[in-house]
This record gives structure tokens, C-alpha cells and sequence, in this order.
């Protein structure tokens, strides 16, 4: 018995581009039974396209269609909405359909349905009940859907759900998963020790699926896999790309890809495939960047080089009468080494023009943060005309950190169609770096040494205003992945004070990450569609 795990990267709504995927990955395949992840007819997330009838019975007709075109392939398992007909509950279910011999024989349901983080399946479907068997060459396999097979208490010690839809496949010979389970750091080891442990526990093989590729502000890092009886693992697809993985069912063999786990690695690779994926499912060809000569604008050239080509990306060097020369140094070394084209356009008179026009309204006042937002948001309107000139889109540059504690210029170096970095924290930025540099200097190495400045008044600093980073982000991780009060925070030995400030600077910035664009999810929290706080609020 060969079972084929078909680890592919679907466009969300792309019905005909995404049943062109699945009909490719079948073709010619030597296994029993081929699996395609959660909702793969779609792309996962389909969010609020599932609201619209006439959408979802257009699924149908292309399910129909590929059924027809497979009926000479084994039979596949292909994740799709299905209309719940009765007159109670929510009016879809997250299903996975069998199609064989040409046309649909079996649907399987999802039970359990995340309404938490990033997810609200309980906003569109209605949870399965009963066990959900499929039989194919004397075998019995028990289908469960992603968030189905995380409530085993084994791994964790504790349950989320009451109920536990892997008891109900008791009896099977071996567990399929279907699922869409997005990347964070650190993540695919703890599923493949979950995986493990539910294998051993049940006594059977378990085949895990999973989507791979960019959608929106989720990266899906595939690495599909298998484990023995006994827990082991016995196959795993490739991460972060495409591919076929075949299982031996008997012989409880397959093929394991290498792969690195370290956080520089994953983190590098997911920014990489989130940006190529998003610029080319959004349509665009091209992007633009502001180019500093600070960390930041290099590691997002330098993922954007990677994602796109670097015959694909411009950046674009802005400087102000505060701008020193080895900023621009630093930016066009970079620029050579990464082989992308260069832009400069001085922003000195731009500048100039807008006093000369608030003089009279700002006459008295004397200068601050004003003007030195001003600046960002030039540089913002020149990025945002070269994007509609030509097509490109803008990626800006802006950190975690920043986002985190409003250390940024609404309407400036936050304008853009994408922030690469905007869940990497400013740590992290420098760590990836570095990583980059281990073979030979991509980012100039002065880079990594100068201290971090906006560059928006004479010898500015972000130390001016911020604590250093390092004990930034541990306060920002408390609070926002682990949760943390302000009086939980400062019992672990932060000045009180400071954490004070860091949490005040972060519940007023509310406002600024509201109106960025999205990015990149590679922590347990972004702030993206997991984020929910309000803005107006007191506490």
C-alpha cells in the first residue's frame, strides 16, 4: 500500500489554478491513495469567501470536473467546503472529498474548529460528529482535519475541546491528517513530537499533510510526514517548496529531507517564500524598497532579492541634509552585493518646500517630532509614486520592535503593500543577518556595527528614546506571546518603571498597526489577523 502526500501551494480562490495543481501532482503516480491538505480546492485561509453560495457551488463544479479528469488515478482526498443541507447550524463543513472513478465517493467532516489566534472556523462551519472511516485495499484509515488531531492530551497535558475526535478512529489501521497548519519558529518540532507521541499511543502509522506557500500575512512551511507504530518517523517532505512525498505503507519506509531548524534558517526561509508568494498571488512582478543603510532596509533588500530576483528589485536611496555618507555607502555596497538596481533622489528641497509652506502656521513653535515625520513621509509619497509610476510594489522596512512600541511614521516608512519584517523582532533582524554574512558578506558588515538611527535630526539614536533592544524584546515577547502583566514582567527583574513605559508606548501605538500593511507571521503572536486589541480603550 503507497499513499502519496501531495504537499502543494494553492492560491486562495484560485479554483481552477489550484484543481490544475492537484491534477498535476496525480498524474503518473505510482501509490494507492494520494491526500491533498485542508481546503486545497480554495487555499487555506478562504476567510469570508466562504460567505458567498455561489463561490463554494463554483467549487463544486471544478470538484466534479477533476474527479472526471482523475477517474484513471487513485483516488485522492481533496479539502473542500461542503453545504450542510439540514436546517440547523452553520451553513458549511470543512470536508475533505474522495473522488475516484471519476466522481465524488466519500466525504469526511472536521470536528473540532479553532476559534482562537488567527482562526474563526466557528464563524463559517459546523463541527462534525461521529468517526470519519475510509476503506480502501482492505485497510480502514481514520480522516481527521488539522485542528482534529492537536487536542490529544498526550504531548501537551492538556485538552482545548472536550472531546478528542482520534478516540472515534479507534479501530483504524492507520490516521490521515489533512491539514493547514501555518509556520511560527520552532513549530514543526513540536508537531512532529505531537505526531510521534499520538502514533505510539495509538499503535498505528500517521500521515500528515500540509500546505506549503504564502498566503496573505500566513506562511505554511509543508514539511508533510509520516511515523511508524512505534512513533518513528519514517518520511518528511521538503519545507518551504513544493513536493510529492510516497509512503510504503507496509514496508514503513519514505524519504526524510534534511533540514535546518534553527530559528536564523526557518525564519530567513519563511520571509523568503512569504514575500515571493504574496508579490506574485497579489499580481505584481517588481518591488521597491527605501534603502537607509541601516539593518533593516538591508535584510528586507536582501529577502526580497532572494524571493524576487534581484532583476526585480530597486531601492531607492533618499538622503536628507542629516544622512551621513556612510549611510549611502553602506546602501549602495549592499546594493552590489546583492546585484539590484539603485535609485537616488535627494530629499534636501522636498524638505525645504514644506517649511517654507507651515512657516506661517508653525511660526513660535519650536521644532520637534513633526518635522522629522515630515521627512518619513516624503520618502513614503516618493516610494508609493515610483509603485504607481511603474508597477511596483513597496515593500517597507519597519521591525517587530518598532511596530510594537509605535517607533515608526504613520503615512511614512510605514506606507507600503507589505512589511517583510513587521513580526521579526529587531533581535532577530540582526541575527539573520549575520546569518546571511556566514559564507561572506552580503550585508556590509558596518551594518551590524553601527548603532541603530533614524537619521532624522543630528545625532539621533533609537537609543534615545528606546530601551536597548535586548531588553526590549524580552519585555515585548512577555507581553505579547506569553501575556504577561506589567507586574508579571517587572517580578522577573525588569526595572518597573520601564516596563511601565514599554506598555504604554504599545497600547498607543494601537492605532499605527491598524492602519499597516500586512506582514509576515513567524511568531506565536503578529500583529496581523491574530492580533484583536481594541484602540479606544482604557485599562
Amino acid at each position: 500500500m503507497r499513499a502519496a502526500l501531495l504537499q502543494i501551494n494553492t492560491t486562495v480562490g484560485d479554483l481552477e489554478g489550484n484543481a490544475s495543481l492537484i491534477r498535476k501532482a496525480v498524474e503518473s503516480l505510482d501509490a494507492d491513495l494520494a491526500i491533498t491538505h485542508e481546503m486545497s480546492l480554495l487555499g487555506y485561509p478562504p476567510r469570508d469567501l466562504l460567505l458567498m453560495p455561489g463561490f463554494v457551488s463554483k467549487a463544486w463544479d471544478v470538484l466534479r470536473r477533476l474527479a472526471l479528469d482523475l477517474k484513471d488515478s487513485p483516488p485522492v482526498l481533496v479539502g473542500i467546503p461542503e453545504p450542510n443541507i439540514s436546517d440547523t447550524g452553520r451553513t458549511l463543513f470543512n470536508s475533505a472529498a474522495l473522488l475516484a472513478d471519476g466522481s465524488v465517493k466519500q466525504i469526511f467532516r472536521k470536528t473540532l474548529l479553532p476559534a482562537w489566534d488567527l482562526f474563526d472556523e466557528e464563524r463559517y462551519f459546523e463541527p462534525a460528529s461521529g468517526p470519519q472511516m475510509l476503506n480502501i485495499k482492505g485497510r480502514t484509515f481514520g480522516i481527521s482535519i488539522c485542528e482534529d488531531i492537536w487536542n490529544d492530551r498526550s504531548p501537551f497535558g492538556r485538552r482545548r475541546y472536550q472531546r478528542d475526535p482520534l478516540e472515534d478512529l479507534r479501530g483504524a489501521d492507520c490516521f490521515i491528517n489533512m491539514s493547514a497548519s501555518p509556520f511560527t519558529a520552532g513549530k514543526h518540532l513540536r508537531r512532529e513530537m505531537m505526531l510521534s507521541t499520538i502514533a505510539r499511543k495509538y499503535g498505528v502509522p500517521l500521515i500528515y499533510v500540509n500546505q506549503v506557500g504564502g498566503n496573505d500575512d500566513l506562511v505554511f512551511d509543508g514539511r508533510s510526514c509520516a511515523f511508524t507504530p512505534s512513533g518513528e518517523l519514517m518520511a518528511r517532505a521538503a519545507a518551504f517548496e513544493e513536493d510529492v512525498l510516497v509512503v510504503d505503507m507496509d514496508s514503513h519506509s519514505g524519504h526524510v529531507s534534511r533540514d535546518d531548524f534553527s530559528p536564523e534558517s526557518e525564519i530567513w526561509r519563511a520571509l523568503v517564500l512569504g514575500t515571493r508568494d504574496y508579490v506574485r498571488k497579489c499580481g505584481f512582478t517588481s518591488a521597491v524598497i527605501g534603502l537607509s543603510g541601516g539593518i533593516d532596509s538591508s535584510l528586507t533588500a536582501a529577502v526580497a532579492a532572494e524571493a524576487l530576483g534581484p532583476e526585480n528589485v530597486t531601492g531607492v536611496l533618499m538622503p536628507s541634509p542629516y544622512t551621513s555618507r556612510e549611510s549611502m555607502e553602506n546602501a549602495l555596497e549592499l546594493a552590489r552585493n546583492l546585484r539590484i538596481k539603485t535609485i537616488t533622489i535627494p530629499i534636501t528641497e522636498i524638505m525645504m518646500a514644506f517649511e517654507r509652506t507651515l512657516e506661517p502656521v508653525f511660526r513660535d513653535v519650536k521644532r520637534d517630532v513633526t518635522e522629522e515625520n515630515i521627512q518619513a513621509r516624503i520618502r513614503g509619497n516618493i516610494l508609493m509614486a515610483l509603485s504607481n509610476k511603474f508597477g511596483h510594489i513597496v515593500l517597507s522596512t519597519g521591525n517587530k520592535s518598532e511596530l510594537a512600541v509605535g517607533y515608526c511614521t504613520i503615512y511614512g516608512d510605514m506606507s507600503g503593500g507589505f512589511s517583510v519584517l513587521s513580526d521579526v523582532p529587531k533581535t532577530m533582524v540582526y541575527r539573520i543577518a549575520r546569518w546571511i554574512n556566514r559564507r561572506g558578506a552580503v550585508i556590509p558588515p558596518r551594518v551590524l556595527e553601527r548603532a541603530p538611527s533614524a537619521e532624522l535630526r543630528p545625532g539621533q539614536r533609537d537609543q534615545d528614546v528606546l530601551p536597548p533592544y535586548e531588553i526590549l524584546d524580552e519585555i515585548l515577547h512577555r507581553h505579547i506571546e506569553q501575556h504577561q502583566s506589567e507586574e508579571e514582567i517587572a517580578s522577573a527583574g525588569f526595572d518597573p518603571e520601564l516596563v511601565r513605559y514599554v506598555l504604554r508606548m504599545i497600547k498607543t501605538a494601537e492605532f499605527k498597526r491598524k492602519q499597516a500593511p500586512p506582514g509576515i507571521r513567524v511568531t506565536d503572536r503578529a500583529f496581523g489577523s491574530g492580533w484583536r486589541m481594541p484602540i479606544a480603550c482604557r485599562m
